[in-house]
């Protein structure tokens, strides 16, 4: 057993990594989803998006190179800026994300163009991962890039959920809400999705806003969402609400639709999930005497508020014995969101501010430890995946003066952490399955 308890936190993360990183899970998705007699033959164009769809597409090159002698790769695949994975027939563009940029929409344009260009009987193989929606966007006729970039910011200040926020953009988007397999079903093609979850339910038409599944969502939720979080024509392009409110009006055609897909040859595979790295995580920390509580993969919320809802739990656990025998590990995944006023800058993201607002919600659990970070290795604003805090590091903030509330006021968890150094600094994990955390009781 390990006895550092900053090693145990960290090596709980690199499990529930390990278990989504597409080196080691995309062999045998592929094998099943392809058994021997039914593997592609000839043209197979290879599409995507994600912070793990470069490293998807370089698995899938190693393994066609093997099992796929009669098939031949081509394609291009999006990911964010510094998350390129080595490939040969599969060409990698990055570009912004979460703000949409005119690298993104050239890429976009070149993917629907090739996905129009297929001839009935070629597969298309589609690689999608959190971070698709950014990066897939092209916009429907009348909507600029400019006005997409207004609204992505937009709704990322308003505090919307990112399946809010993806409801909005797959509305506006000539690709998402299952235009791309539309496409490909006009040409006869086979179509294959692979898709790594970053959303709470692990429903294709949530990850990246689902290119290639039936969207359950309309026009009028995309309005009402706008209501919702009062964007209007203050914050909001004149484009994007006059093709919302025609769409809610019935003169613009809806997204793919169950109905659609009856008897096509369009299939959606979740190949990773947050609820299996969780898992992953609680069997590595039972193995160092933990009794491992799963949460749930779905938590979300404000940041600060789910942070209070953790303490809540972990003081019934170590002050009254509920639930489970100590030492106990929590366990939860799933994203927070952090609402910031428009005049403050602020600096961290929703793993940091949660772990910050939990260590200010704990002063009388003084031994326990936690950690939490976003498994795609980028937190928020800066470049840490997130932060992790022991009993050693609550007494070094006391020792310095740093106010876990007074940086929580001013938005600075990623400052509170760094004077601490107890940021977790993992550089582009090359996948993305949702936030992870992990906090520790009972054995400090």
């Amino acid at each position: 057993m390990i006895n550092n308890t900053q090693a145990i936190l960290q090596q709980a993360f690199a499990a529930a990594l390990q278990l989504a990183e597409p080196r080691h899970i995309m062999a045998a998705c592929l094998k099943q989803i392809f058994p021997a007699g039914t593997e592609p033959q000839g043209r197979c164009l290879v599409v995507g998006a994600g912070k793990a769809s470069a490293a998807m597409a370089s698995a899938l090159e190693t393994y066609a190179a093997s099992s796929w002698p009669k098939a031949k790769l081509e394609g291009l695949v999006l990911t964010r800026y510094g998350h390129r994975a080595p490939t040969q027939a599969i060409r990698i563009v990055e570009a912004g994300h979460p703000v949409p940029d005119q690298a993104g929409m050239d890429g976009a344009i070149e993917i629907l163009q090739r996905v129009q260009e297929l001839q009935a009987g070629e597969t298309l193989i589609v690689l999608v991962s959190g971070g698709g929606s950014s990066l897939l966007t092209l916009p429907q006729t009348g909507i600029s890039m400019a006005d997409m970039r207004q609204t992505t910011e937009a709704l990322l200040r308003s505090g919307a959920p990112i399946e809010e926020m993806n409801i909005v953009r797959k509305h506006l988007s000539a690709i998402l809400g299952g235009n791309l397999a539309r496409s490909a079903m006009a040409r006869g093609a086979r179509v294959e999705a692979l898709l790594i979850s970053d959303v709470t339910g692990d429903h294709p038409a949530d990850i990246a806003s689902g290119p290639c599944a039936a969207d359950y969502s309309s026009y009028d939720n995309a309005v009402a969402i706008l209501v919702k979080y009062n964007l209007n024509a203050r914050n909001l392009p004149a484009s994007v609400l006059q093709h919302l409110q025609a769409g809610s009006e019935g003169k613009i055609p809806e997204t793919l639709k169950e109905a659609d897909l009856v008897g096509a040859p369009v299939r959606n595979h979740v190949i990773a999930t947050a609820r299996q790295s969780l898992q992953a995580a609680a069997n590595f920390i039972a193995s160092q005497g933990y009794n491992p509580i799963i949460l749930g993969d779905t938590v979300t919320g404000e940041a600060h508020d789910v942070a209070l809802v953790h303490a809540a739990i972990a003081r019934e656990i170590i002050q009254h014995q509920q639930w489970a025998k100590l030492p106990v590990a929590l366990i939860s995944g799933g994203e927070c969101t952090v609402t910031i006023p428009a005049e403050m800058k602020g600096r961290g993201g929703r793993c940091s501010e949660f772990l910050l607002a939990l260590l200010a919600a704990t002063s009388d659990l003084p031994h326990i430890a936690a950690l939490a970070a976003d498994t795609d290795g980028i937190d928020g604003s800066e470049s840490n995946a997130g932060a992790w805090f022991t009993p050693e590091v609550r007494k070094l903030a006391k020792e310095r003066n740093l106010s876990p509330t007074v940086f929580l006021m001013k938005h600075d968890c990623y400052g509170f952490f760094a004077e601490l150094n107890a940021l977790v600094d993992t550089g582009p994990t090359l996948t993305n399955v949702n936030d992870f955390r992990i906090i520790l009781l009972g054995k400090n």
